[in-house]
């Protein structure tokens, strides 16, 4: 097995005799015209809420601050509401709100606050804690939570992580939040909820951040369709697109069923763990290749926010047509990440 690894470095060389493929000229004219950067971000309203010590800050900042794990322990308790806004796939800004879950500020969220803080949201996160001693109390906050909702932004998206599952033996996981879910998915109606166990020792954060993030994407949709012709065409077996700063997958392409389901969070949380490594050094990751006799795997800068991976079992196509092909559909995929940018598909030809 090889394993490439480039810091701070974006130079490519084209091999002789490589084929590569590239935009169609007329498709590139067109995505010209039809690409114009949009001065007005698109803000989505972000809630995340959940008794005080279920863990919320130290997710956030584990997702969007780049914090390790065991550094979350130093965080203190948040202090009525913490706002943020995270620039998320060009024109997207997530509008954060970190809700302290002590009694006096949640009873004011419900009371003084209720117009202010449930209006205009797109999403509500609510953390409970698995092991929590006043699961009753836990239940009557998330559901005064969801009448706010209804009242102010009946359109809103609903997710419950079951957090702290680090903290629950193992046999016993499945069952106790199969348990929680179904009391969660009941308390719901007529919302509909989605429900994630997670923990910020492993890669369940990274899954269900992932998810969330997806529902917020507009031109998701084109985003995969286009990732899937960029594979095809390429002979991929698999490509997955992170978003650079969090790196969270929010597309991805695989040409058959892979034997881990887990794949994607697991290869953000490793990858996310090595970047931190690389800035203690004051280092950036620029890119990494690791080859072997069944596959090569390529991860790259792609958008000015994104990375892609690149799975190729053909052994025949040399490292450096992959990272070519990479290249020249950086510039299409920098349009499509633009909310409102083109509707064209990805069209390449073989050079």
């Amino acid at each position: 097995m090889s394993i490439t690894i480039r810091v701070n470095s974006n130079t490519l060389t084209k091999a002789p005799g490589v084929g590569v493929f590239r935009v169609w000229p007329s498709a590139l004219r067109s995505l010209s015209k039809a690409g114009e950067m949009s001065s007005t971000a698109m803000k989505k309203k972000v809630l995340l809420m959940g008794k005080s010590g279920s863990g919320k800050t130290s997710m956030r900042s584990i997702i969007f601050a780049n914090y390790i794990a065991r550094d979350t322990r130093r965080l203190g308790a948040t202090i009525d509401v913490e706002h943020s806004h995270v620039r998320f796939l060009g024109n997207l800004v997530l509008n954060l709100w970190d809700c302290g879950g002590q009694d006096t500020f949640m009873e004011n969220y419900f009371t003084s606050q209720r117009d202010n803080i449930f209006r205009n949201v797109e999403v509500l996160i609510y953390v409970f804690d698995v092991e929590s001693r006043e699961l009753e109390k836990d239940m009557h906050y998330y559901q005064s939570c969801l009448e706010a909702i209804l009242q102010n932004s009946p359109d809103a998206k609903v997710f419950c992580l079951v957090h702290k599952m680090d903290l629950v033996q193992e046999d016993q996981r499945d069952l106790i939040f199969k348990e929680r879910e179904e009391d969660l998915k009941r308390l719901s109606r007529p919302l509909a909820c989605t429900c994630f166990r997670t923990s910020i020792w492993d890669e369940t954060l990274y899954k269900a951040w992932s998810s969330i993030v997806y529902q917020l994407i507009p031109n998701v949709q084109q985003l995969e369709s286009n990732l899937r012709n960029f594979a095809q065409i390429i002979e991929a077996d698999e490509v997955l697109l992170f978003e650079r700063a969090t790196f969270l997958v929010i597309s991805h392409y695989q040409c058959k069923e892979q034997r881990d389901a887990h794949r994607f969070e697991k290869i953000s949380n490793i990858i996310k763990q090595f970047k931190l490594s690389c800035s203690k050094l004051a280092a950036s990751f620029q890119s990494m290749e690791v080859r072997n006799s069944n596959f090569a795997a390529f991860i790259d800068v792609f958008t000015s926010n994104t990375y892609v991976m690149v799975i190729m079992s053909d052994p025949s196509i040399p490292s450096a047509a992959t990272l070519i092909n990479i290249r020249n559909a950086r510039k299409h995929f920098e349009k499509l990440e633009r909310v409102d940018g083109p509707k064209h598909s990805l069209h390449m030809r073989m050079r």
